[in-house]
């Protein structure tokens, strides 16, 4: 597992005290390009626990509709690619060395994003930081075999692990 980037740290009555804007600045980019979920998550403050903040995380994707959960997943950046995308990605692809891809690699990177994006019709969405280039590599041809509503669901697990990682990395006392 690489290393978590350096985020400000924040406790949990801190966030509970936070107007929406500043709730939605310190953890809007936990969803890459989608400020909108932490605006509806901050609504179901009080949080009593970084357990809790979590749940109520989850919950707010789950309900989403059809469209709005694809938006989220189509928001996120191919693996490898040279796209602007949060700084937080940014940092997680790096600590996997996405950043330092050779040429075949980021040719076979750019080969598979293409074929799972004509296959989905979405990115493909994984927690880098569990993750090695190789292992990466493997994840991408099994779950090419997938079929759509499988892939929706996985790529949907995948961002709340993302955001279960960033959230962690933001949190004094985190679980």
């Amino acid at each position: 597992m690489t290393p978590a980037p350096s985020a400000p740290k924040y406790t949990l009555a801190a966030i509970n005290q936070m107007n929406q804007s500043q709730f939605v600045a310190a953890f809007g980019e936990l969803f890459e390009q989608t400020p909108a979920i932490a605006r509806q998550v901050w609504h179901l403050r009080p949080f009593t626990s970084a357990h809790t903040l979590y749940e109520q995380i989850m919950h707010v994707v789950r309900v989403l509709s059809t469209d709005d959960q694809l938006a989220l997943i189509r928001a996120h950046p191919d693996l490898g690619s040279k796209t602007q995308m949060a700084d937080a990605s940014v940092q997680e692809q790096a600590g996997v060395g996405l950043d330092r891809l050779t040429a075949a690699e980021y040719e076979r990177f750019h080969q598979l994003n293409s074929a799972y994006k004509e296959t989905f019709g979405f990115p493909f969405i994984i927690a880098v930081r569990h993750h090695t280039k190789a292992s990466i590599l493997q994840a991408f041809e099994e779950r090419l075999q997938h079929d759509a509503a499988t892939e929706r669901d996985r790529a949907l697990a995948e961002i709340l692990e993302i955001v279960r990682l960033r959230l962690r990395d933001r949190l004094v006392d985190a679980p």
